[in-house]
């Protein structure tokens, strides 16, 4: 795996960058605490429990509003892991797919332990957060592709028939690598899927996500975005699927009003492929924010990753300034969130101040450990 950092430019580029970043992570957090609710009932369930508009604002799951699910958890130890591949990369070992393994095994810990071990300063301090240490119905794939040591990659990958959107969903952090060619941001996401989702759609779909996101990044339309992945996954055997459905997707805009029906058709059987263009499509024609994330959660499909997938991409589009306040207000995890995420900016914008030859920062080495 080759890649850089990379660097963004002048103070308003960084600026810019964090705003998306911090729009990236509480997009999906966002998407995922809307869609968690009803995440396995049809669109009459959801009517009937919510009114005949639907899911219209934040409903209680697990005992709170704003809760999220596993994706979040996992998207949270995607970043985590990227920027201990950063900060390992001093002592010249360089292998981001194996970081993110060791960032996922942390996440696995979280849904056996009662608590974090203060004594395992290696984990770093995200894996200290307690409120993470709890199981919010995280898939039998998931666990059973994080249940030992081995890992997945691409010539032997784990659960080779999984195809469903979870992989994608923790993806987007791949997409916020700003300075790494498109190409070896697919490349990575992609790997890091073999570590659950051994299957090509899974796979597929996470790099076209990510490609996706990374494309809104670089300051890209969504379109524009769609388009390129669409470029990148044209050079990858067996891309038809996924290819295929972000096609339909595209498609679907221009065929009038957006409707359930039409976002549930997109998503068919909650393959990777289905939900991924389910929502690209809603984040296309969503009207703002607030709009596109109930047409993601509004649906028959599986609310929860399709809302969390939107509110990536609308994240990374538009910055953390144009999600709606009073969700994040009740958005559980925000503090840690928005720390992670300035934590994310701060590495990639200003990586070798903060660890290197020369110097290093003890706290951040503290946080982000090279253990």
């Amino acid at each position: 795996m080759g890649g850089t950092a990379g660097t963004v430019g002048g103070r308003a580029e960084q600026q810019d960058f964090r705003s998306r970043v911090r729009g990236t992570l509480l997009g999906v957090a966002v998407g995922d605490a809307l869609g968690a609710p009803v995440d396995a009932a049809d669109v009459e369930e959801i009517r009937q429990r919510c009114g005949a508009e639907g899911v219209v604002d934040l409903v209680p799951a697990y005992g709170r509003r704003g809760a999220v699910t596993h994706l979040t958890q996992l998207t949270l130890f995607t970043v985590d892991g990227l920027i201990r591949a950063q900060v390992r990369r001093d002592t010249g070992a360089w292998h981001p797919p194996t970081d993110l393994h060791r960032a996922y095994l942390r996440w696995a810990a979280t849904q056996r332990d009662w608590g974090p071990d203060e004594r395992r300063k290696e984990d770093g301090w995200l894996a200290r957060e307690e409120w993470l240490y709890v199981r919010r119905d995280p898939t039998r794939t998931l666990l059973l592709g994080l249940g030992d040591d081995r890992m997945g990659t691409p010539d032997a990958p784990k659960n080779p028939g999984a195809d469903g959107p979870e992989a994608a969903a923790r993806s987007a952090p791949f997409g916020l690598l700003v300075g790494w060619e498109p190409q070896l941001v697919v490349q990575l996401a992609l790997e890091c899927a073999t570590h659950t989702h051994g299957h090509p759609v899974a796979c597929l779909a996470a790099g076209a996500y990510a490609a996706v996101v990374h494309g809104l990044a670089r300051g890209d339309s969504l379109d524009g975005a769609v388009q390129h992945a669409l470029a990148l996954l044209a050079q990858r055997a067996g891309h038809e699927p996924v290819s295929d459905a972000l096609q339909q997707a595209l498609g679907a805009v221009r065929q009038g009003i957006p409707s359930p029906a039409r976002v549930a058709g997109l998503a068919g059987a909650g393959t990777a492929d289905g939900v991924l263009a389910a929502a690209v499509y809603c984040a296309l024609v969503g009207e703002d924010v607030r709009h596109g994330l109930r047409l993601a959660v509004n649906q028959d499909g599986p609310s929860a990753p399709t809302a969390a997938l939107a509110g990536g991409l609308l994240g990374a589009l538009h910055g953390d300034t144009a999600l709606p306040p009073a969700w994040l207000a009740e958005l559980e995890g925000r503090p840690t969130i928005l720390e992670l995420a300035d934590d994310f900016a701060m590495e990639m914008t200003q990586g070798p101040a903060l660890h290197g030859p020369a110097a290093s920062s003890p706290g951040w080495l503290a946080r982000y450990p090279r253990a």
